[in-house]
């Protein structure tokens, strides 16, 4: 499995915290961008670092930080 940075895994926590909060309010504009942001901020850097190494799968990436943020109970079973 693709290990993410703490960078990374920083910025899908803030992605998910962003989007939580979005969503406990009816939609508005102003509300979703917070959370459109960080999941912009988020997706930029799971490029950037899958970029960094040749053989380094982009989903894979992303899937292994979203595992350890959403369920990071089973994030040590690989």
């Amino acid at each position: 499995m693709a290990k993410p940075s703490e960078n990374l895994i920083e910025l899908c926590r803030a992605a998910v915290e962003a989007e939580r909060v979005a969503t406990s309010e009816p939609y508005t504009q102003e509300g979703w961008a917070a959370w459109m942001e960080a999941a912009k901020t988020f997706q930029a850097a799971v490029t950037a670092e899958a970029a960094q190494e040749p053989k380094q799968s982009r989903l894979g990436l992303e899937q292994a930080a979203k595992k350890i943020v959403l369920h990071p109970e089973d994030a040590s079973d690989g």
